[in-house]
């Protein structure tokens, strides 16, 4: 009976929580550019807060990984 004091406890505290967002694998942020472009551009202009964030490295290394492909594609490999 101890014990549920402690469960309304823990689950009032994972009520008040605030959703954590969603993280973006490399991947789907190379096959949607507009996201790629969105995430981008909300690490750039706060890079303080945001620039050690799994999605912000993400978008970085897509961003990487596109941009090597667009060379790729112009020097005609």
């Amino acid at each position: 009976m101890r014990s549920f004091p402690l469960f309304l406890a823990f689950l009032a505290l994972a009520a008040c929580s605030e959703p954590s967002e969603r993280s973006y694998a490399v991947d789907e942020l190379v096959a949607d550019k507009g996201l790629l472009a969105e995430l981008i551009k909300n690490c750039r202009n706060n890079p303080g807060e945001l620039r050690n964030t799994v999605n912000c490295r993400n978008a970085e290394a897509a961003d990487g990984e596109l941009r090597l492909e667009q060379m790729r594609r112009s020097l005609g490999g």
